[in-house]
């Protein structure tokens, strides 16, 4: 558990307190549904998140290699991919007394679906042979993920099997086996320990290895088996900027690493949202990275499509917040409780606002970008009840605006992308009521609206001329009433409010929320024009990326995860939308910032980054807790990749 002291009143310290762990200094490993954190020695265990993952279940907490008649001091990582890495180490204390180390130890982790294995070479320049043991010692615990999360993990209890040079540890639903051929395996009840005595020859190397394979019975999700569709080296190559060709090298190892399928669909991939606590689907999350990258994969936009159409909602439950026709915000294998924060998620949730429309959305780009007929076809009968949904259901109030309100009290309070508790608050600081009204969730429905009449007129019956007619009238009357409703003046300009209020008041901070406006049709090209220069001015820009909310705000803090901080796809989809509105030199400057950001991360860019100015940084400031890699994260590379590309006919 990663705890920190609370003190009394009387400052003397009283009780520890559970803490989310953070990130910024670990080392991911991935192929979803697996994942393996680790400090930069490949070691497990120093820090709250390391570990080794498969599915929502924490499989090992701790993990270390050692020699015994040697320190092993780790000199270097080398990342290969996101699926392997190469730690470099050397063994001074079986080494000749000559200054160069000539023992070195090499330490190559590789990562596949439910499988984590090592080879461990010891190569010697020494001109005598050695003898000496290396150990793997690791610590069971199959912990739920959001226990981890919290700083609550709880140790399930096992039953261990050692059978010679292998050891099974079941733990009911999950369980692992580790095959370490050659070695001598025990447990205790601290853990399994592997040791292999080595006999290496002068001028001379040996091998060993050892695989985890990891089960969980109880998983929801399952890993894409076939081959990404793109060639991450040659995408790369389209572009002169040598920053751009190396974020998209990482980002799309990173994608291809990500995409999960759902086991009783296997051919229909989508993208993971993101580790180590997303590594399943999100609604919203997979929707944004599969539009985000469509230029490079119109396939995986289509296969995501189907798999949110076939867990379309068909009920009114407040438990799950699903309504008919509604798209899913989030599946797990079990229920995901954050304890401390009163909020219980079922498997199956659908308390998201925004992915319904932007199912829509994604549909007609797909569409347009190719997608076979047939397949657009197919997915008509879902096409027709996300539209029921906006109408029935979307405006819970009746004001003519989509909306949400958590029913209940126990799922999320806020159910745009900005998620938090505390993300829709006033200028002054303080948190707007719901309903609550996103001004992004108004331009996804106009768009979604006038592409599902788009859609109906050119694959639907004749009894879907009435709806076509419908959504192109519904559009331009939301047009009409967002123009008169949601734009604000403060001292800060004039600008479209971030949401209106459960009375209707526009809540008049000034966010990055208006950047999703852009190119949805929902504006004015002056309008555009008008907020795309807030963004890039000194109060939204950071440098690397826009502001999730203003420095003019009372409640702005850099690290603030949605109340200062920059989010890489938030930055992104600003990006997007002034391209779409052929606004292209400011798309060209929100790139210019992107790829700072992506530098100063080694071009594995982060959920987020905090909001700090350039001017105060060199580099760009970690969140310390963001995840990483992040799908939606990753696909921006492709928006930067499309608007540094020449202008057609330039």
């Amino acid at each position: 558990m990663t705890t920190a002291p609370t003190t009394s009143p009387n400052g003397t310290t009283t009780q520890t307190m559970p803490l989310q762990p953070l990130l910024n200094d670990a080392l991911i490993v991935l192929r979803a549904p697996t994942q393996v954190w680790s400090d930069g020695t490949g070691d497990m265990g120093a820090a709250a998140v390391h570990g080794v993952y498969h599915g929502d279940v924490r499989h090992v907490s701790s993990l270390v290699a050692s020699c015994d008649e040697s320190p092993i001091e780790w000199i270097s990582t080398a990342p290969d991919g996101a699926s392997r890495v190469v730690f470099g180490g050397i063994l001074r204390g079986i080494d000749d007394p000559t200054p160069d180390p000539k023992v070195r130890l090499l330490r190559d982790r590789r990562v596949d679906d439910g499988v984590v294995s090592e080879s461990w070479t010891v190569h010697s320049r020494v001109d005598e042979p050695l003898r000496t043991t290396l150990r793997l010692r690791l610590t069971p615990e199959f912990a739920q993920l959001h226990e981890v999360k919290s700083g609550h993990a709880r140790p399930r209890a096992t039953d261990v099997v050692v059978d010679g040079a292998d050891a099974r540890i079941d733990a009911g639903p999950q369980g692992l086996e580790l095959i370490a051929p050659g070695a001598r395996v025990a447990s205790d009840a601290d853990g399994v320990e592997a040791a292999w005595t080595l006999e290496i020859p002068a001028f001379g190397a040996v091998e060993i290895g050892w695989t985890l394979n990891l089960r969980d019975d109880t998983l929801v999700v399952g890993s894409a088996t076939a081959p990404a569709r793109w060639d991450a080296a040659a995408v790369a190559a389209r572009t002169d900027d040598p920053r751009l060709a190396r974020w998209l090298r990482t980002a799309l190892d990173d994608l291809d690493a990500l995409r999960l399928v759902l086991p009783e669909h296997p051919w229909d991939e989508f993208f993971a949202a993101g580790a180590p606590w997303f590594f399943t689907l999100f609604g919203r999350d997979s929707i944004w990275a599969a539009r985000l990258a469509l230029p490079l994969d119109r396939e995986i936009a289509a296969s995501t499509l189907r798999v949110l159409a076939r867990l379309q909602g068909t009920d009114d439950d407040a438990q799950t917040a699903q309504e008919p026709g509604k798209i899913l915000h989030e599946l797990r294998a079990s229920a995901l409780e954050i304890p401390g924060e009163g909020i219980v998620l079922p498997p199956r949730y659908y308390g998201s606002v925004d992915s319904t429309p932007l199912w829509i959305c994604l549909l007609a780009d797909a569409w347009r970008a190719g997608m076979p007929e047939a397949e657009v076809r197919e997915l008509l009968p879902a096409l027709r009840a996300a539209l029921g949904w906006i109408r029935d259901s979307g405006d819970s109030d009746g004001d003519g605006f989509l909306d949400y309100i958590d029913r209940l009290g126990t799922g999320l309070s806020n159910q745009g992308w900005k998620d938090s508790g505390d993300s829709i608050q006033w200028r002054d600081g303080s948190l707007a009521e719901g309903p609550i009204a996103l001004c992004e969730v108004q331009a996804y429905a106009y768009e979604a609206a006038l592409a599902g009449a788009d859609l109906l007129a050119e694959f639907g019956e004749a009894r879907d001329a009435d709806d076509v007619a419908f959504w192109r009238t519904w559009a331009a009357d939301l047009k009409l009433r967002f123009a008169e409703t949601y734009w604000v003046e403060t001292p800060e300009g004039r600008y479209p409010a971030v949401a209106l209020d459960r009375d209707k008041r526009p809540v008049d901070t000034l966010t990055s929320n208006i950047g999703h406006l852009l190119g949805t049709g929902i504006l004015s090209p002056d309008e555009e024009a008008h907020i795309a220069g807030l963004l890039l001015g000194e109060s939204m820009s950071s440098g690397y990326g826009i502001r999730t909310m203003s420095t003019g705000a009372a409640g702005y803090w850099p690290v603030s995860y949605h109340g200062g901080s920059v989010w890489v796809h938030d930055t992104a989809i600003s990006a997007y939308g002034m391209l779409r509105a052929g606004m292209r030199e400011q798309a060209r400057a929100v790139v210019d910032g992107l790829l700072d950001a992506a530098e100063g991360f080694a071009y594995r860019v982060p959920e987020l980054h905090a909001g700090d100015p350039r001017t105060h940084s060199s580099v760009p400031t970690p969140y310390p807790a963001a995840c990483r890699p992040q799908a939606w994260s990753a696909a921006a590379a492709v928006v930067c990749l499309t608007t540094l590309a020449p202008a057609p006919g330039a």
